[in-house]
């Protein structure tokens, strides 16, 4: 199976295409070939063809914590948020990858399910929570996963429980594995329903008031490094509202890079590398970004 017959068969296959278009920082180089798959056979199809040619594949969410890099991405880029069914049977809540994870929470909440309200606010994907093990206001995923459906890069579909997934830090096995998270069921508890949603209204607006969401960005860039939190170290080194080029760190909140307009992949990682520099040698402590970096250079 070649990757062009599939266009010729009615899956979205596009070339050349800005990734700018679809990342949350609006900067990105071109994917070689981009494809929104509908459903599990479409995607079954192209990881396929790829595999069958040698073409290097990328898996992409909904680009909410990701940088992209200003030289593209070569081979097939697939970006799974047209797969965003989400039911609810029960207290189990399952939803596939490409389903933004706001959504899913706030299903679960109109069904009096309580759990996910920590991702209120979490812009990103199922597939993106569970391959980084998403977390926000002293919540994880990996607290509410019952278990997870995956594609192998061979096409073979497994699932795996909780305690398969290896969850830790931002982390997931499917980071290790390469596997497509096809899509994950959330074990939750009955609640009140408008006790619940009253909490996510509370965390969105608390969201609004300390993140810069006026602005493009990734999120959250760097992981927390034990016993430190990393507003207050940019904040103490002088760093807070550094600008190279178009992005800066946001004067609203230090552990977030805005787009001010204009900035490029490049922008980005060189004020990320110049705020490591800077924190290693005042406080000698590595940061670890958490936003994914991918793409040429």
């Amino acid at each position: 199976m070649k990757l062009l017959d599939l266009k010729k068969e009615g899956i979205n296959l596009q070339e050349n295409i800005p990734l700018s278009r679809y990342t949350f920082t609006k900067t990105g180089g071109d994917a070689e070939y981009l494809s929104f798959p509908k459903n599990l056979d479409e995607l079954k199809r192209l990881v396929k063809a790829a595999k069958d040619e040698n073409i290097a594949l990328t898996i992409i969410g909904n680009a909410s914590n990701l940088i992209i890099r200003d030289g593209g991405i070569t081979g097939l880029v697939i970006i799974l948020t047209a797969m965003n069914e989400i039911s609810v049977d029960g207290n189990i809540v399952t939803a596939y990858a490409g389903a933004k994870i706001i959504d899913t929470a706030f299903t679960a909440a109109n069904h009096g399910l309580s759990g996910m309200e920590f991702a209120a606010g979490i812009p990103g994907s199922i597939g993106g929570a569970i391959f980084m093990n998403a977390g926000a206001y002293g919540g994880e995923t990996q607290e509410v996963v019952d278990q997870v459906t995956v594609l192998t890069r061979d096409g073979e579909l497994k699932t795996y429980s909780n305690s398969e997934m290896n969850f830790s830090y931002r982390h997931s096995k499917v980071q290790d594995t390469g596997d497509i998270v096809v899509k994950a069921s959330f074990k939750l508890k009955k609640g009140n329903k408008s006790q619940i949603l009253d909490e996510m209204h509370y965390l969105n607006a608390l969201r609004r008031f300390k993140q810069p969401l006026e602005y493009p960005s990734c999120g959250s860039v760097f992981k927390r490094p034990k016993g430190h939190f990393v507003g207050p170290m940019i904040i103490k080194a002088g760093l807070q509202g550094k600008q190279i080029g178009g992005a800066q760190d946001s004067t609203k909140h230090a552990g977030f890079i805005v787009n001010k307009g204009g900035a490029t992949a490049t922008d980005y990682l060189d004020l990320i590398h110049l705020i490591q520099k800077v924190i290693k040698e005042k406080y000698n402590i590595d940061l670890h970004t958490e936003v994914r970096i991918i793409g040429n250079k």
